[in-house]
């Protein structure tokens, strides 16, 4: 990975950190259906949690209570697991921000990519303004993180006011103010969805601040 690139990439311990919960700790997307399908697994596998115990307290009966204890532990676990999950996936707004996290850190990996192709003796994919794919990547960022950090404030303090209006700052303007020559070349889509992005996680920091403020 190049040096311009190094470090852009959003990582699941940056999510837990700024949220509060990394991405496995969420149905996507959060329907009745994936709900259904992993309360059927958990059964599934509380069903064979119930067979282990049952054929360990046949073998060794005489610590059957101890086999008893640490299976019924499991079996919460299971079910604490799956409830925990099924709460986090309420969070239409954080579900929201991952997918645009997702989205950003797949704009990262086909840079990585495109630069190994160079690399590889490819000189005509090679990236033209790049400096400016790049700062627009920069800014994106700056706009996920504090948006994340917006939505674990709104989370954590339900009567929070929206009174600090640099915390909704946002780089769009000058995003908007980033031009290329050529629209249609690879770097331009590449900055094109980079943007759209962008404009949609302001979108996500809008909602947050409006919810908040009617709340």
């Amino acid at each position: 990975m190049r040096a311009d690139i190094q470090g852009l990439e959003i990582t699941v311990g940056e999510l837990k950190h700024l949220c509060g919960a990394g991405p496995d700790r969420l149905y996507r997307p959060a329907s009745a259906t994936n709900f259904a399908r992993e309360v059927l697994k958990t059964v599934g596998l509380i069903v064979l949690v119930l067979i282990s115990c049952w054929l360990l307290v046949a073998i060794f009966p005489r610590a059957y209570l101890f086999w008893l204890v640490l299976h019924l532990a499991a079996i919460c676990g299971l079910i604490f697991e799956d409830a925990w999950k099924i709460w986090w996936s309420q969070n239409k707004d954080l579900i929201h921000l991952f997918d645009d996290v997702d989205r950003y850190n797949g704009i990262i990996k086909a840079i990585e990519i495109n630069d190994r192709i160079e690399d590889a003796g490819n000189a005509e994919v090679k990236i033209g303004d790049r400096a400016q794919v790049i700062q627009a990547l920069q800014l994106i960022r700056e706009d996920l993180v504090r948006a994340l950090k917006t939505e674990r404030i709104l989370r954590e303090n339900k009567k929070f006011v929206a009174t600090n209006s640099e915390l909704f700052a946002n780089n769009l303007r000058t995003l908007n103010a980033l031009q290329i020559s050529d629209r249609a070349s690879k770097q331009g889509r590449l900055l094109n969805e980079a943007l759209q992005l962008a404009i949609e996680v302001q979108a996500e920091i809008k909602k947050l601040q409006d919810r908040n403020t009617a709340n």
